[in-house]
């Protein structure tokens, strides 16, 4: 909801407090006119008009990043109540009927992009046709973030170990257990994490939140592991492993999401202690009403048909253990 309205100077507008709290949030006028769509010049006019109408200078703009002064400090409280009961009367005035709603701002993990988000954007599209959608991808922490700033709606996620706060409300969509993903036909021989000591590991960077897990499972059960990439790209460290350059270890979405190198390379358990993943849909609680109950129930059969089935297909002892929830 952006409100956005010719304002008179002197006016408080919601308008201009979502482009206030996005500036406070961002740092600066230029990342939050792209968070908001808006151009640089037209959310600087409405962060001075907000300025004018409260009669106290809200942010320090000359700073690098921008940071909020004492009375901007003081308002942020209050403009980030004032900003939920905005979002709390929008979903009442949904009344629970998805067709009435005009934006949705969508943040999804980069694991679903290829496949699922096209798929569930097409399906949204054809049912709320004056809907406008905005969609983030990025990784979970990330999105988690601008879930919490309110610049995102709803976001698909992996489950963060202690990232769950009051305000939020969380659907559990699908569980996927860690996987060594080598070339094709390469054999490990009976002892598997030996015959993997033969080959390089392809490590997936610990800058993301999947890498320190695989990281401290492997210090936790006294794994080490020499590695000489450690990489960021799902599409890189499976180009490696499928030229036969290393091993990795990964999730079958990550897997499946470099399809160009499904063909080349090949899934083995985890070579060690088991470890899994959940993929959470969180939103902020009750703001949407029931809305992000039913989108979750919307993405369930899409990663039944999307990510499950085709996993298991390829390679059959994954059932059971990737599995939508």
């Amino acid at each position: 909801m952006t409100g956005r309205m010719t304002d008179a100077t002197g006016r408080v507008t919601l308008w201009g407090i979502e482009v206030f709290l996005a500036v406070a949030e961002d740092g600066s006028v230029s990342a939050a006119a792209r968070r908001l769509g808006a151009s640089p010049s037209g959310v600087s006019q409405q962060l001075s008009n907000l300025e004018t109408a409260l009669g106290r200078q809200l942010i320090d703009r000359a700073r690098r990043p921008a940071r909020l002064t004492a009375a901007g400090a003081i308002f942020r409280r209050r403009a980030q109540r004032i900003w939920n009961e905005a979002m709390q009367a929008r979903a009442e005035l949904l009344s629970g009927d998805l067709r009435n709603l005009t934006a949705l701002r969508l943040g999804m993990i980069e694991d679903f992009d290829a496949d699922v988000t096209p798929r569930l954007l097409s399906d949204m599209a054809d049912e709320l046709t004056e809907c406008k959608f905005l969609l983030e991808t990025g990784p979970s922490h990330r999105l988690l973030d601008q879930l919490e700033s309110n610049a995102l709606d709803v976001v698909v996620t992996a489950e963060l170990e202690g990232a769950r706060a009051e305000w939020m409300e969380l659907h559990p969509l699908m569980e996927e257990p860690f996987v060594a993903a080598v070339p094709r036909g390469f054999d490990p021989g009976p002892d598997v994490l030996a015959g993997l000591r033969a080959l390089p590991l392809i490590q997936y960077t610990e800058r993301h939140l999947m890498g320190r897990q695989i990281v401290a499972h492997l210090t936790r059960h006294r794994v080490e592991l020499d590695h000489r990439f450690e990489l960021d790209s799902y599409h890189a460290i499976m180009a490696m492993v499928a030229s036969g350059a290393g091993w990795t270890i990964l999730t079958p979405l990550g897997y499946l999401h470099a399809r160009r190198f499904r063909d080349e390379a090949e899934l083995l358990p985890l070579p060690i202690e088991p470890l899994k993943r959940r993929i959470l849909l969180s939103a902020r609680s009750e703001a949407l009403q029931d809305m992000p109950s039913r989108l979750s129930e919307r993405l369930k059969p899409l990663l039944q048909e999307m990510i499950v089935e085709p996993a298991i297909a390829r390679t059959p002892w994954l059932e059971g253990a990737l599995r939508v929830l």
